[in-house]
């Protein structure tokens, strides 16, 4: 089976890489315009640039030269900065660059408000005209309520035409500078020579209001889109309080932190760092890093997540990972590298929008010919020609793919899923068969205690000896003894002399008496008769449990069984998928024994045991080879064949070990439901990409042909131009409220 055209992602080279955040950008031809220059400045071999993100990033064939970079984007015609690679640095370059956005909103507002009061009388004339009443508004006052907008919100259009024109291209700010121009100056000529026909002032003040209206519209939509990654960005706190060897502490940078320091984390207090509790106990609220919506209980041993917020408790952590590192700053890349992706269909898009502008203008020049050469009416023509220079939208294009991606990819890492590229998405939406891997994936990866099988009847008494000489062990089996006893809140009696065998079990003195809890041939050893536990022993195990026996002096008291336990959730993933129809099998090197009850309590009907990684790999291939497009979710190790084998590799672990960099999606914590969510939001996300290009391509293939034939006004043309670019970063925005159901 072939696989589909891989996506135009920002990849890796052998040469260096570096991020630039470009100022100046209002349409996709801005960044087409980037890309090119970019891309035919020698030294550069791959420059990729996101509109909603105002950042291209570059990689080269070489040595990186920020200033060749630099100076293309200049030459093109816009302005840029190389994007700080200090993290305390960057968090400042992107607070000024979010205060000056907001200065430049505010300055947008005000001018919108102006053009709305000078823009009333002339929608007051309009509706008095629909009723017959007409030269409300006599020439000269038009001229003064036009005057400040054209001037004032005009500029803008003018500084962005011309530099884009002194760049060599053309954008969507020329289109607005001529519309408005041409209606502008008609209307002057009238007003001054003391022409007779119609003025075109109501549509300059019109055009340049929705444009305006449009442009904010479409900044506080993709500021809203890009939300996940500027909250992912601010996360980790800037500052640390490190333990001295005194015992003291000292505040530092978090830039100043290594791995190995201890840094003390107060109540209420982000994780500056990815570590272990060395000491302490507390509750984690991991949301924003891994989405889990509940506080996890932390204690000393506990893995704890940068940027994570801690609770009521007082900790101490070692640091395993800092600064671009830890799990914060990785997502935040992945994130970012997969909204900088673009999909296969973008590179038509990309075409289309390079040659745009001047196609527009042609198509209204021919239009302006037209109908002089029909009617040889000059009002006429010259409106149908300003209506086809300001309906058309390359921006609707342009922001089609990247506005969905941008919002897709958001809320899913806003839910603990990253998404590595758009190719991965597009898979994922035709995903029609899923493998699991059992252990670690459908269960806990984790054994607990099942079942308890007293001789005598008392399992209270049973469950509190093993317990007392298990209590010192780092056995699984002994984490899971000790957990039972406690969380049944027994009394669990002091042991001493404590030594394991290892393979066998572990011995102790418990009130007198040695108690082993092991295998029979432990308790034999020990001197206990076996006969009596046999039986149950036997029983356990026939249904794929790990049993243990349990000996108090000469006498067996009984068995312990225990069981890897399904997942919350993994049977209600399972029913999901099977809901959607899409196969699902269940893979695991175990027995079948101990894989049927896992797969019966999950409702898992394909299950193959016994299998090892090549195994897995052949199943993947199987499938691949029936035409199935394969998800396989796994843990990124055992199952790394298989993992790249199928058309979507899914990684499963927790925000701070999981394989963040090679999977195509990455699950940041360890809940089976978020194999469905994904491969849900996959497909929303692509759709929502297809809605978007079609609305785009249609808009302008029905708008501009309306315009030039006479049957939209200059300004109905301007109002239906911003709200298409709207209308597409709107729609793609839906994807940013969604989230995984539970």
């Amino acid at each position: 089976m072939t696989r589909p055209e891989p996506a135009r992602a920002f990849q890796p080279a052998d040469g260096d890489a570096l991020t630039l955040d470009v100022e100046g950008m209002s349409c996709a031809a801005c960044a087409a315009r980037i890309e090119k220059v970019l891309g035919q400045t020698p030294g550069i071999a791959q420059a990729v640039v996101n509109l909603p993100l105002e950042r291209a990033d570059v990689r080269f064939s070489g040595p990186a030269d920020a200033e060749a970079a630099l100076a293309a984007v200049r030459r093109a015609g816009y302005d840029a900065h190389v994007r700080p690679a200090d993290a305390a640095a960057r968090r400042a370059a992107d607070a000024e660059r979010a205060e000056a956005r907001q200065a430049e909103e505010r300055r947008t507002l005000r001018l919108l408000a102006m053009t709305a009061v000078l823009g009333a009388p002339f929608v007051v004339e309009m509706v008095a005209m629909a009723f017959g009443a007409h030269g409300l508004l006599p020439g000269w006052l038009q001229l003064a309520l036009a005057t400040p907008v054209q001037v004032l919100v005009g500029a803008r259009f003018y500084r962005g035409a011309y530099a884009s024109l002194r760049g060599g291209a053309a954008n969507m700010d020329v289109l607005v500078a001529l519309g408005t121009t041409a209606a502008f100056g008609w209307s002057l000529a009238h007003v001054a020579l003391g022409w007779h026909g119609p003025l075109y002032f109501e549509a300059a003040v019109a055009v340049l209001g929705f444009v305006l209206l449009g442009n904010l519209m479409q900044a506080r939509a993709a500021s809203g889109a890009s939300a996940a990654l500027t909250a992912l960005s601010q996360l980790t706190p800037a500052r640390a309080r490190r333990a001295r060897p005194d015992g003291g502490e000292e505040e530092v940078a978090v830039e100043a932190l290594a791995e190995g320091d201890v840094v003390h984390v107060r109540p209420g207090e982000r994780f500056p760092v990815d570590g272990v509790v060395r000491d302490g106990r507390s509750e984690a609220d991991e949301q924003l890093v891994t989405g889990e919506s509940r506080p996890i209980a932390k204690a000393p041993g506990d893995a704890v997540v940068a940027g994570a917020l801690n609770g009521s408790g007082f900790l101490a952590v070692a640091a395993t990972a800092v600064g671009e590192d830890a799990t914060p700053a990785r997502i935040a890349r992945l994130v970012a590298r997969a909204q900088l992706a673009k999909a296969p269909v973008q590179k038509l898009v990309d075409k289309v929008t390079a040659v745009f502008v001047p196609v527009v203008v042609g198509l209204s020049a021919l239009t302006l010919v037209g109908w002089l050469l029909a009617e040889g009416d000059w009002g006429r023509a010259l409106g149908a020609a300003i209506a086809v220079l300001v309906i058309a939208c390359p921006c609707a294009l342009g922001l089609a793919t990247p506005a969905a991606l941008v919002a897709g990819t958001g809320a899913a890492a806003k839910a603990g899923i990253l998404v590595r590229d758009i190719e991965a998405l597009e898979r994922a939406a035709r995903v029609d068969a899923v493998i699991f891997d059992k252990t670690g994936t459908l269960t806990a990866g984790r054994p607990a205690l099942v079942a308890t099988e007293a001789l005598d009847g008392d399992g209270t008494r049973l469950l509190a000896l093993a317990a007392a000489v298990e209590r010192g062990s780092e056995h699984p089996l002994a984490h899971a003894v000790v957990e039972a006893a406690e969380g049944q809140g027994l009394v669990i009696p002091k042991a001493r002399d404590i030594h394991a065998d290892p393979g066998e079990g572990v011995v102790g003195e418990v009130d007198g008496d040695r108690v082993a809890v092991g295998s029979v041939r432990l308790l034999e050893r020990q001197g206990a008769h076996t006969a009596p536990v046999e039986q149950p022993f036997a029983r356990q195990a026939a249904q794929g449990r790990t049993v243990v026996a349990v000996s108090e002096g000469k006498r067996a008291k009984g068995v312990l069984a225990f069981a890897d336990a399904p997942r919350p959730g993994a049977a209600e993933a399972v029913r999901r998928l099977s809901d959607r129809g899409v196969r699902v099998i269940m893979l695991t090197g175990d027995s079948a024994e101990a894989a049927a009850p896992i797969a019966r309590s999950i409702g898992v009907s394909e299950v193959i045991a016994g299998a090892r990684p090549a195994d897995k790999l052949a199943m993947v291939q199987r499938l691949r080879g029936e035409g199935r497009h394969v998800a396989m979710v796994g843990d990124g190790v055992n199952d790394a064949p298989a993992l790249a084998a199928a058309d979507i590799g899914v990684a499963m672990g927790g925000g701070a070990d999981v394989a963040l960099e090679t999977a195509g999606l990455a699950l940041l914590r360890p809940d089976p439901l978020l194999a469905p969510a994904a491969l849900d939001l996959a497909r929303r996300t692509v759709a929502t990409i297809r809605q978007n290009l079609v609305w785009a391509f249609a808009y302008n293939v029905i708008g501009l042909p309306l315009a030039a034939l006479g049957l939209l006004s200059p300004a109905i043309a301007g109002g239906a131009m911003a709200l298409s670019s709207a209308s597409v970063v709107l729609n793609a925005l839906r994807l940013s409220r969604w989230r995984p159901d539970r």
